[in-house]
Formats: C-alpha cells, sequence, structure tokens
C-alpha cells in the first residue's frame, strides 16, 4: 500500500568488513628474521673510541701539500767566449799596429758616402724620399718588364678556344639547316605529281551537278577552285625557275 514513509529516503546500512587476514607463517618468518639478523649491520657499533682532543682540525691541514723541494746538483756551466770578471789580461805583449796612422789613411782613401735621393714638392717645401715615392723607373729594369703575364696569356687562350667552340658549332648548325637543291629527276617527278593532281581535281570539278543551290554544294565547289589555283600557282612556279633549293626543317 502507498505510504508517506515510502517517500522518505532511507539510510544506507554500512556494510560489515571481514576480518583482517592474517597469515600461518607469520610467527616463522618473524623468527627467521630474529635469527638471520645481523649486529651493527646499519647503524655501526654500539661504542666507538673517541678521538683525543689533542688530535684537533688544524688549519689548512686538508689542503693538497706540495711534494719536498730537492736540491739542486750542481750543473756544469757552459764555456763563454768573453773573458770573466776574473780574468787578468796579459802583460808585456803589444801590439806593432799603429791605429792612428791606419784610421787616417782609411779615412783618406775611403769613397765619399753617397746622400740618400730626396725630392722637395715646392721651393720651401718638405722633403721626402725619392724611392718610395713612385717617381723612380725601377719597374722597367726587372726581367719580365714589358711581358705579358702568364695568368692573361692563359685567360686569352681559354677565350679563343671559346670562341673557336662557339664558331664550330654555329658552322655546325647552319650545315644542319642549309638548303638542299632539287635534281633534275626530283624536279621533273615533282611537276608530274602535281599537274597528276591537278587533273583529279578538274575531273572531280567537271563532275559537279550544273545547279548549286544548297550550301554543302558551294563550299565543296569553292574549296575545288582553291585547290587548283594553288596546283596552277605551285606548277607556274616549278617551270619558271629551274634550280629549286628546299630548307631542311
Amino acid at each position: 500500500q502507498e505510504s508517506i514513509y515510502n517517500l522518505l529516503p532511507r539510510l544506507e546500512e554500512k556494510p560489515v568488513k571481514p576480518p583482517r587476514y592474517i597469515s600461518t607463517f607469520r610467527p616463522s618468518v618473524k623468527r627467521e628474521a630474529q635469527e638471520n639478523k645481523a649486529q651493527c649491520k646499519t647503524m655501526g657499533p654500539a661504542k666507538v673510541a673517541v678521538p683525543s682532543p689533542k688530535n684537533f682540525l688544524q688549519k689548512h691541514s686538508k689542503e693538497p701539500k706540495l711534494p719536498a723541494r730537492q736540491k739542486e746538483q750542481d750543473k756544469k756551466l757552459p764555456s763563454l767566449s768573453v773573458p770573466r770578471r776574473t780574468d787578468r789580461p796579459v802583460m808585456g805583449i803589444q801590439s806593432k799596429k799603429n791605429f792612428i796612422n791606419a784610421n787616417a789613411v782609411a779615412a783618406i782613401t775611403r769613397l765619399p758616402k753617397k746622400p740618400q735621393p730626396i725630392y722637395v714638392d715646392r721651393r720651401q717645401g718638405d722633403k721626402y724620399l725619392l724611392e718610395t715615392s713612385g717617381l723612380v723607373p725601377k719597374y722597367i729594369k726587372k726581367k719580365d718588364f714589358g711581358r705579358t703575364p702568364k695568368y692573361v696569356t692563359k685567360r686569352n687562350e681559354e677565350e679563343r678556344r671559346a670562341q673557336e667552340e662557339y664558331e664550330a658549332s654555329i658552322l655546325e648548325t647552319l650545315k644542319k639547316r642549309a638548303m638542299k637543291r632539287l635534281s633534275d629527276e626530283e624536279r621533273t617527278s615533282l611537276l608530274q605529281g602535281l599537274r597528276r593532281n591537278w587533273k583529279e581535281v578538274y575531273h572531280e570539278f567537271q563532275r559537279l551537278p550544273v545547279q548549286i543551290d544548297t550550301i554543302p554544294k558551294k563550299l565543296n565547289k569553292e574549296k575545288l577552285e582553291t585547290q587548283m589555283k594553288q596546283l596552277e600557282h605551285d606548277i607556274e612556279v616549278i617551270e619558271k625557275h629551274k634550280v629549286i633549293y628546299i630548307a631542311d626543317e
């Protein structure tokens, strides 16, 4: 039956949890773990010797130290070409050369020193070296002066070779496109063929009806007349000119 209590939401009953599973081998596993456990395995020994207060950490004691310097062995000094400070000159030996007279003779007989060539830009201007000014013709004294450089000769040779190849290709192209002359036999056979074609077109033109009243008949008549005129023009041109050239396409 319908009741107001059935319309109210009912609270859901909480499910009852089953008891937690406990293995039957739990005591034996605990016993084996206790038997196989090593003493001081992770935390170290229970008692450690305390360092002496005399061995305290000193400053710069952990920095790397260089090895002890060894004493250098006595090295032999190289023989010197100049006299030492302790050496004494040999006394009693004098040179017989008269240096004063020798110097005077050398100064008298010596050639005068040539002045360095210079140039002046104006009358009361500054002086400049002549060699670096570009006014001295020192380049004409070279061995290869006036000769064509090698790179210019090589470039001219390459240009000449390229021009010759280009001209040869042009001549080859012109030879391929050269006009061919018709022989007398070909000219005669061509005339005969044109006349034969003209006769065929003329016979077909004669077979046309007398009364041409439709468009197709008119078009056919105009076509035959055009062909006859073209054949007559070709025959006249070939008969007029005995020498005929044909261009190769």
